[in-house]
């Protein structure tokens, strides 16, 4: 097939497609619809007892506990299940399920179940419910979007549905690390399957999200010289100082917010005892980026924005680590699919926006591989990654709906990947 032939069927595709979403009638599917009310209750609870088992990134014992629950979830309702050994060091495995059906369609579902938030934390603040929010470590970003995955697939369960060849579940135990255990295993899943739905929270106040920013690393790194600080404090260079100016300059050079190249300073390190002069300090930015030469375009600005040094003797290095996420990028195999869920919001008589932002997810990957990827699957919320994170309870039975409905209507329309042959022709 060449190349101008097979791009000519992908418009053909997205157009049917687009056509099929704008025409669909806003009547709800009802069997779908009182499946998903009577579900929600079950929904909360499991979402309850998922979020109060602290499970930060690299918490083994914890991810392992989460991933115990829900695999007995998804054991009983006919998934297929593996673990999957992380891809690097000190990582819970990646849990795996696959759901048979009799169609064409191969979907791949991902969720991840770490969190920011370090031991002891649910101690502290509890999974709670006040005034239309539920709140506690993990909530939205992601246990409530993996809760949503596992109902959705338990009402296809209950409703006898199975017009899918596969659905697998990706259980990531490492997104908010950048996937550094699964990202090959993601890779692969994507490669074999026709579309990925990921269970990323929606943004306020109900979008799916279509674009997501890349992010990297960089780091400022200073060399000096240790002295002791009360007897010989001159004869030290202070690599601590040195860092601190070459920050207050280089901050000027940033923009931190919005929807272009975003440059943060987040961690800062420097010493050991308090008596000694420090000889090495570090600092790591965050950048963000929506297109893949914005990384190398930062680092390099900041190597050319370096300050004169203030402390003598000191060296300043800059380097930038490996991409956590590449950018997800919109297209129009993307666009489709938000086409698609926006027609099936209306069923409810709803509207839901697509939209982006500047947080990496797994979909970057799986559009990496080809594979079109709609985002911000979970339930609606906000606070990500601070002590204030909720979701908006309104959002679960709508935000269920959904993607039972997406998996649904999917199976029967396949997206087309990138200019290869449809799957199953």
């Amino acid at each position: 097939m060449t190349a101008k032939f097979a791009m000519g069927i992908v418009s053909i595709s997205l157009a049917l497609v687009t056509a099929e979403a704008a025409n669909a009638g806003t009547s709800r599917n009802e069997p779908v619809y009182q499946a998903v009310e009577s579900s929600r209750a079950a929904a909360l609870e499991l979402l309850k007892t998922v979020v109060n088992i602290d499970s930060g990134s690299g918490d083994i014992v914890g991810g392992k506990r989460v991933e115990s629950i829900l695999a007995t979830r998804l054991k009983s309702i006919g998934g297929e299940l593996r673990y999957s050994p992380a891809e690097a060091a000190g990582l819970p495995p990646n849990l795996v399920a696959v759901f048979h059906g009799h169609g064409k369609a191969r979907i791949l579902i991902i969720a991840h179940i770490d969190t920011v938030f370090g031991p002891g934390t649910v101690a502290k603040r509890p999974f709670s419910i006040d005034e239309g929010r539920a709140y506690g470590p993990g909530v939205g970003d992601e246990k409530g979007g993996a809760v949503n995955a596992i109902f959705a697939l338990k009402l296809l369960h209950d409703l006898n549905f199975k017009d899918y060849a596969t659905i697998t579940l990706l259980l990531d135990s490492s997104e908010e690390l950048g996937s550094p255990g699964s990202t090959e295993l993601i890779k692969t899943l994507a490669a074999q399957s026709d579309v990925e739905f990921n269970m990323e929270p929606g943004d306020p106040p109900d979008a799916l999200i279509v674009w997501r920013k890349g992010g990297t690393d960089i780091l400022i790194q200073v060399k000096g010289r240790a002295a002791h600080a009360g007897m010989a404090p001159q004869d030290g260079r202070n690599a601590a100082l040195e860092l601190a100016n070459q920050l207050v300059a280089l901050n000027r050079l940033f923009t931190n917010a919005g929807e272009g190249t975003t440059t943060n300073i987040t961690v800062v390190r420097a010493g050991e005892r308090t008596n000694i002069i420090p000889d090495f300090a570090v600092a790591t930015l965050d950048v963000r980026f929506r297109h893949p030469e914005e990384a190398d375009a930062m680092l390099a600005k900041i190597t050319a924005g370096l300050a004169p040094k203030i402390v003598p003797d000191t060296t300043v290095t800059v380097t930038k680590t490996r991409v956590a996420f590449p950018p997800l990028t919109e297209n129009p195999q993307i666009e489709a699919l938000g086409t698609r869920a926006q027609a099936i919001y209306a069923e409810l008589g709803m509207t839901i926006t697509l939209s982006g932002n500047g947080a990496g997810s797994e979909s970057s990957l799986a559009m990496a591989v080809g594979t079109p990827a709609l985002d911000g699957l979970g339930y609606v919320g906000g606070g990500f990654h601070t002590d204030d994170e909720w979701i908006d309870l309104s959002s679960v039975t709508p935000r269920l709906y959904l993607l039972t409905r997406l998996l649904m209507e999917t199976s029967s329309t396949l997206p087309t990947k990138g200019i290869a042959d449809p799957v199953g022709k």
